[in-house]
């Protein structure tokens, strides 16, 4: 197994095939609601969703590294939280297609294991509990775990934007470049929460992302 930097850099890179171009975490609904309509709204909408990713999806991603082999009683708990359909559904796909890429990619029997139970009846494979399990699988550190997960956050979320024509490439990517002390802050303050204390601090856009399957013309799952 290479060093844990270069499958940092490996996970990390857009072209890793795990289905998140698909997903625009609650953006696309967002915009045809007028919640996001300019730059600064979409640099607003960012902001939040790494609030909501630290609060909500961090305890698990974490919790799961902690405790490889707590993962499927972990993936019950996201799902029971995950009450919000369409957000469900695009956590159990995503996580779906993660453990099927790695599985794949990687020589790891943890690995296989786990995408091999992925796929049985009865679980769910919600993506921040495989997340987790999978990086520790790959000896990937804690903290570098946390930050992987919450900088393909907002990564999709720029990438969107794009997709959606509200921001260009170059400002995409001016999005991420300002945001980065906030994940630094993010993960500060989130590293340290379990399973219990996991809540959503912006319901508004979790209650926009809802309304996915309605919209009238969509390029996105979620």
């Amino acid at each position: 197994m290479p060093h844990p930097r270069w499958l940092v850099l490996q996970l990390a890179d857009s072209a890793f095939p795990t289905g998140g171009f698909a997903h625009s975490a609650g953006l696309e609904a967002a915009v045809q609601l007028g919640l996001v309509r300019t730059v600064d709204d979409l640099d607003t909408y960012c902001r939040w969703h790494l609030w909501n990713t630290g609060h909500a999806a961090l305890p698990f991603v974490g919790a799961a590294h902690d405790a490889p082999a707590e993962v499927w009683e972990l993936d019950t708990i996201v799902d029971a939280m995950l009450s919000n359909h369409v957000a469900n559904r695009a956590s159990r796909t995503q996580g779906r297609a993660l453990l099927a890429t790695c599985a794949r990619v990687f020589d790891s029997m943890a690995v296989t294991n786990l995408a091999r139970r992925g796929r049985e009846r009865g679980v769910f494979s919600h993506v921040a509990p495989m997340f987790g399990a999978l990086m520790a699988s790959l000896a990937i550190d804690r903290r570098e775990t946390l930050a992987l997960y919450l900088y393909t956050s907002a990564r999709g979320v720029a990438a969107a934007g794009v997709r959606l024509g509200v921001v260009g490439p170059y400002e995409a990517q001016r999005l991420q470049q300002r945001n980065g002390g906030l994940m630094d802050d993010v993960v500060t303050r989130c590293e340290t929460l379990g399973p219990r204390e996991a809540t959503t601090v912006v319901p508004l856009f979790d209650v926009a992302g809802a309304t996915q399957d309605r919209l009238y013309a969509r390029l996105f799952q979620s």
